[in-house]
């Protein structure tokens, strides 16, 4: 049985948001080309909204060609153009780190970057998840900690090293690559930005530093529903997570920044934006 998804917030209407969320899915790669979605009663029940709401988004949807209603109970996903070879090989390889709170969308928007480049997508939680948890049990820790000094000062580190080794092999393949993990530490260091930008450009590769802004209600709705065991802490006193959120923060160095907001324009389009300027040259500012 689906989990009920968390209610929504007001700062758009809801229907709007329940698409977004949708779209977000379908352009992440999470709803593919074809698939079924659930009945307007089952998705109302997981929105926690009216079904007269289900069906306005399913309009929005629609509309964008996005869904196509077969009949009056079954919606099929419309989305051939995921299944799309796109490859942009680059005389430079570009590594992209992408930053940002737990829940802001950083992987929604790299699979989406992913899939308009065919470069691929190295994830910290994807990448190390498997080999931390079993070190944290090891050391006598909970897998799910992402909070104690053990986790922090000896566990964490070296996530990241292994994430930008990985990135570092691509590039030497030629590969550009890209990177998605918090970075909260990493990109509050101006220092670390420079030396680490200043090693891929000793290995011939450009790097691009991407924040991905998020609202805290947004964020809310993202990490419940994605029902990750590692953000029970967080979700158990969000107010005192948030307290240690810094919502403004933006890094000390150039970088691009993405709005993922309830109400801010569509990540895809923003994707797209953003792949112009690396692409071009633009810089980050």
């Amino acid at each position: 049985m689906t989990p009920p998804r968390p209610r929504l917030v007001r700062s758009e209407s809801l229907h709007q948001q329940v698409a977004r969320n949708i779209r977000n899915d379908i352009e992440a790669g999470v709803l593919r080309d074809g698939d079924t979605l659930p009945s307007t009663r089952d998705l109302a029940e997981q929105w926690g909204v009216s079904v007269f709401t289900i069906s306005e988004a399913m309009k929005v949807l629609a509309e964008e060609g996005l869904v196509v209603s077969k009949s009056r109970s079954k919606r099929i996903v419309n989305a051939p153009k995921q299944t799309a070879s796109r490859k942009v090989r680059l005389e430079k390889p570009h590594v992209l780190l992408i930053g940002g709170y737990a829940g802001s969308g950083k992987t929604e928007l790299g699979r989406i970057l992913a899939r308009e480049t065919g470069w691929p997508m190295l994830d910290k939680d994807t990448l190390t998840r498997p080999v931390v948890e079993a070190a944290l049990e090891m050391l006598g820790q909970s897998p799910h900690d992402r909070e104690s000094e053990t986790y922090v000062n000896h566990i964490r580190p070296r996530e990241y090293e292994a994430l930008i080794a990985a990135a570092s092999e691509n590039v030497e393949c030629g590969n550009s690559a890209i990177v998605t993990a918090p970075f909260i530490r990493e990109f509050n260091n101006e220092a670390w930005i420079k030396r680490t930008q200043a090693y891929f450009t000793s290995i011939n590769a450009i790097v691009t530093v991407i924040w991905v802004y998020c609202d805290a209600d947004t964020m809310h709705t993202y990490v419940r529903h994605r029902g990750a065991a590692r953000d029970a802490v967080k979700l158990a006193d969000w107010g005192a997570y948030m307290d240690t959120v810094d919502i403004d923060f933006r890094p000390p160095a150039p970088y691009i920044l993405v709005d993922n907001c309830a109400s801010s324009s569509p990540l895809q389009g923003q994707a797209k934006e953003l792949l112009q300027k690396v692409l071009s040259g633009v810089a980050a500012s």
